[in-house]
């Protein structure tokens, strides 16, 4: 069985209004997104499950899904608000769904094999999908392995300004340890740096595995997540803002012992629009890959 994967797409119209961020990047207008499905495609993925939000499912069809008719299998799920276990209470004045993770859970019942998640307004790299793929194959019909495409932190730096990223704690094996998010990461003086939590600057290896929500799952991880999202919302459930996120469920179940998750180095280059100024330099890094080969002019006819 061929391994899927789910494109986390629910934040697209609440952030921008409507869908009006698949902003063409490509020579013949592509966006991120369709660069992520069709190095899916080549990496042996067999479906794509988008989790959207209900009310602009029309637009997101017409704009994204029937593009791919004909080429790979396609389903869509929602993420809303009151998505929630049976019996699970929370603050009625909270606008937004729960995160991350909340999205994942979204695909319980869509998704029966190993699958990746992905942002879908990242750029992620040929390379690190036929990364993800070959691991994913490698854990059907297993349980609790898990990964997560390590970017070395050079790779993923903003030419506009600082990042966050989340800094991988890795033992000798390449396993996941911990996520800890840093911020104000930025290129200084030839260096990588982050600011800690007294405010001074701390050298990073530019080769040092930053999460940037690329990740590998069996389908038990939906069971994992019901219970998780359960514990969440007892404890956070009336905060108008807390998020469900998928590094925080990843780590409870590493601290528990119940789960491994493999960082699997990669040697993309990530990119996306950080920045209203990062556009331009976008649409160079994507034309420099058209014109090196590495994509045809044209992804879908």
């Amino acid at each position: 069985m061929k391994p899927t994967l789910f494109v986390l797409a629910a934040g697209m119209g609440s952030r921008y209004g409507g869908l009006k961020q698949l902003d063409g990047l490509g020579p013949n207008g592509e966006t991120i997104m369709d660069y992520s499905i069709y190095d899916a495609i080549r990496a042996g993925f067999g479906k794509i499950v988008f989790v959207i939000r209900s009310s602009f499912e029309q637009d997101f069809k017409a704009a994204v899904v029937d593009k791919y008719k004909g080429l790979i299998d396609t389903d869509i799920v929602f993420q809303e608000l009151n998505n929630v276990p049976e019996g699970s209470t929370y603050n009625t004045e909270r606008e937004k769904p729960w995160g991350t993770n909340h999205a994942v859970l979204m695909g319980k019942d869509a998704i029966k094999e190993p699958f990746a998640v992905i942002n879908a307004d990242d750029f992620y790299g040929q390379e690190s999908f036929a990364i993800l793929a070959d691991f994913l194959r490698s854990v059907e019909g297993k349980k609790n392995e898990y990964c997560m495409v390590g970017y070395r932190v050079g790779n993923t730096l903003s030419e506009s300004g600082a990042v966050s990223r989340g800094v991988c704690m890795v033992d000798e094996n390449q396993l996941l340890q911990n996520v800890v998010e840093r911020t104000h990461i930025e290129e200084k003086g030839g260096k990588i740096v982050f600011v800690d939590e007294k405010g001074d600057e701390v050298v990073l290896a530019a080769n040092t595995p930053v999460s940037m929500n690329m990740w590998g799952f069996t389908p038990d991880y939906f069971d994992y997540s019901v219970e998780a999202f359960k514990k969440f919302l007892a404890e956070d459930g009336q905060k108008l803002k807390s998020e469900f996120y998928i590094p925080l469920a990843v780590n409870d179940l590493i601290v528990a012992k119940q789960v491994t998750c493999k960082v699997l180095d990669t040697p993309s280059k990530w990119f996306g629009v950080t920045y209203a100024e990062d556009r331009p330099q976008v649409v160079i890094k994507i034309n420099e890959l058209v014109r090196k080969g590495s994509y045809p002019e044209k992804l879908y006819k």
